[in-house]
């Protein structure tokens, strides 16, 4: 499914910062986001080029399927929601300043 986004923040929802989000990033010069459901890999590459100002590498995309979850009533169970994950990798002597202070 291909949708077509006029402005690259709409693709980009949001870094992930997990540990192996750290680990990917110190060892393999590897950025992790949360992209938008119906996003391709070249609308990522463009959109990290355009909001960060680095060269974009590879891309590689996935989904992410939600997982279930307890509610508080225990009756009936609810479910995480499912969400897109882009796994990005720079060119060699890139940073994105912007995600290394944190």
């Amino acid at each position: 499914m291909k949708v077509s986004f006029s402005d690259p923040r709409d693709i980009i929802v949001r870094p992930v910062l997990t540990e192996r989000a750290l680990l990917l990033r110190e060892q393999y010069n590897q950025y992790v986001f949360e992209v938008a459901l119906g996003s391709s890999k070249r609308s990522v590459k463009r959109a990290v080029e355009t909001i960060f100002g680095v060269q974009v590498e590879e891309v590689q995309v996935m989904n992410v399927k939600p997982k279930p979850k307890r509610t508080r009533s225990r009756r009936r169970m609810g479910r995480t929601r499912r969400w897109r994950k882009a796994i990005v990798r720079l060119k060699e002597g890139q940073r994105i300043g912007e995600l290394e202070a944190g």
